[in-house]
């Protein structure tokens, strides 16, 4: 682990030390309450959170291959373990294993790993629109919008969620037909303040510029898009059920699907924080915070409910992934590694040099 890495992780620890002291002092909580309400929750809408959230991951390998259609046609279902694996990755060891699927289907298919990393890249704007678009469009058009805290505050966030989507949309226009002008003319304008960020941005603007280039027509597109659409409206439904399920709660367990979309975005937005295992307190701390705080919610079945949610949407596929990485022979920690060796390593944009 490098010296900044630590220093991340001494930070974030002593963060989490100082709110836990305060907390004693300021939130009166009790286990017995806490624990009563994990026995009391509707497990079968929990397992129906865990099946929604495996179908998603099935998705993905789906619209990765339609990614990989200009340069072979791969199967959806030789992808699923690549997918299940690399997320069992990011579960266990945070961001260092962000490049475990690009590089395990670069394995399995035998296409370069620069294809790979291109294909990522535009998928993760394909989700960053698609949860936009879901996110803005609840919000906006749901009938109970104004019962929600803030609505004048929400309202706002929705107009900002659907201008992100727009502007996705339309710099991915841009970027499929004149990529590389692109790039370089941010590389260079962000090149003036830093020139190792101008460089980032640059390739990561041709990054994406190759994995829209691999998308092979207009039909292919299409499906894509509608494909992005129906994963992340799956998550949202694994999030609706999963808070649901704690049926001794008033207001978990007639959560609203715009209340719905607040506490999705309030976990999106702590799990950016995925360092190992630290990340997850902090994710669950995080949800669990807004819930008491936008709903009102007693800090005894927020805590279960984040906790849950957090086991759901980002923990519960662990068992599957290692006992897939198994049966394929695969060490999660030694590809972790070799991934991000092998990215460093990659001939990028070979049609473009």
């Amino acid at each position: 682990m490098t010296k900044k890495n630590w220093i991340l992780w001494l930070v974030i620890l002593a963060v989490l030390t100082v709110f836990t002291l305060w907390a004693r002092q300021r939130i009166h909580f009790q286990w017995k309450v806490f624990f009563e309400q994990l026995r009391l929750a509707d497990w079968k809408r929990i397992s129906m959170g865990i099946g929604l959230i495996w179908a998603a991951y099935g998705l993905r390998a789906l619209r990765w291959s339609i990614f990989l259609r200009p340069t072979r046609r791969i199967s959806p279902f030789t992808l699923v373990g690549p997918m299940v694996i690399g997320f069992t990755g990011v579960a266990i060891f945070g961001r260092l294993a962000d490049l475990v699927r690009p590089y395990l289907v670069s394995r399995r298919t035998q296409i370069p790993l620069s294809a790979q990393i291109a294909v990522y890249t535009v998928e993760r704007m394909f989700d960053m629109g698609s949860m936009a678009l879901i996110f803005s469009t609840v919000l906006l058009f749901s009938s109970d919008r104004q019962a929600l805290p803030r609505p004048d505050l929400i309202n706002k966030a929705a107009l900002g969620g659907l201008l992100v989507a727009l502007f996705l949309a339309f710099f991915t226009g841009f970027v499929r037909a004149s990529g590389q002008s692109i790039g370089r003319l941010l590389g260079k304008s962000i090149g003036t303040l830093s020139q190792n960020l101008g460089r980032q941005i640059e390739e990561k603007v041709l990054n994406f510029r190759d994995g829209l280039n691999a998308i092979g027509s207009m039909a292919d597109l299409m499906l894509v898009i509608g494909i992005s659409l129906v994963h992340w409206g799956m998550i949202a439904l694994a999030y609706l059920e999963t808070a649901r399920a704690f049926v001794a709660d008033p207001v978990l367990s007639h959560l609203r699907l715009s209340q719905c979309m607040l506490l999705m975005a309030a976990s999106m937005g702590s799990s950016l924080i995925t360092l190992p295992v630290l990340g997850w307190f902090t994710q669950i701390g995080l949800t669990t915070a807004a819930m008491q705080a936008f709903f009102k919610v007693s800090w005894e079945p927020a805590l279960g409910c984040g906790s849950v949610l957090l086991l759901v949407t980002f923990l519960s596929v662990i068992p599957l992934g290692l006992i897939w990485a198994h049966f394929d022979h695969i060490s999660l920690r030694k590809v972790a590694h070799e991934s991000e060796e092998a990215a460093e390593k990659a001939p990028l944009h070979p049609s473009t040099s």
